[in-house]
């Protein structure tokens, strides 16, 4: 992932993210209501927010792992929403880490890391692994390709589907609470790899409640509530001096 830092500077000009008017609807159930945001190439942007505000079906209407009911939806200036859009060749510039891990139990990691890479990318399987070995070298993991994932703990497990995520070589990162299913003692080991990623230019956008890699990490900070953004700005400022009551209040509980 060398390149991360020269993609954001060429692409400087386009917003990696384009969000206007974003809704979406289960049945009668509005989640989302009118969403606006921006995010430009290089920038970490974290989700915070109260169970059922809407973050995570936000996050994962961007690669349409969600059918939005109104609005637009731009990745690098491409309408991910126009039918006319290969949404695949989209969803491969964009990766994504779950809450739960979502590897292969059967197949060792090495082979978690490749299997895509061979299928999506078409790259030849001595080129596939080479990437897997240089992925899992960057997570700190370089010498556990041949285990398999039940022998992992949760961070490395997490750590291994971070890794796969970079093997496709995305321009951005998407994390939805990617350590909420962590033990406490494991959580560190996953956010310095995201810590790093920041650090090297990837565009991320991260909804999660570790409020200090919010803190530390991001350059935007945005609080949802009942499907819209409340406020948002630097991190430090809106968590030490939040201008909104809900969020006041929303911060008092976690903080």
């Amino acid at each position: 992932m060398s390149d991360a830092t020269p993609q954001a500077a060429t692409t400087a000009d386009v917003p990696a993210i384009e969000i206007h008017q974003l809704r979406k609807s289960f049945g009668d159930n509005e989640v989302l209501r009118g969403i606006d945001l921006t995010i430009r190439p290089g920038e970490v942007v974290c989700v915070v927010g109260p169970s059922g505000s809407g973050k995570s079906t936000l996050l994962r209407s961007v690669n349409v792992l969600e059918e939005p009911t109104d609005g637009r939806i731009l990745i690098e200036g491409v309408d991910v929403l126009d039918p006319d859009v290969d949404i695949d060749r989209v969803r491969a510039r964009i990766g994504m880490v779950f809450q739960q891990f979502n590897l292969f139990p059967h197949m060792s990691v090495l082979r978690n890391l490749t299997i895509a890479q061979e299928k999506v990318l078409r790259r030849k399987g001595a080129e596939a692994k080479q990437v897997a070995q240089q992925m899992l070298d960057r997570v700190g993991l370089g010498d556990r390709g041949t285990a398999y994932p039940a022998h992992l703990s949760g961070g490395q497990q997490q750590r291994v589907a971070i890794a796969r995520s970079l093997c496709m070589n995305p321009d951005m990162m998407l994390f939805d609470e990617p350590t909420s299913a962590l033990d406490p003692e494991l959580v560190g080991e996953v956010l310095q790899v995201m810590q790093d990623l920041a650090r090297e230019g990837m565009t991320m956008m991260v909804v999660t409640h570790e409020m200090g890699f919010a803190r530390e990490v991001g350059d935007r900070l945005i609080f949802m509530d009942g499907g819209v953004i409340v406020e948002e700005g630097v991190p430090a400022e809106v968590l030490a001096n939040p201008r909104q009551e809900r969020t006041q209040a929303f911060l008092s509980k976690v903080l």
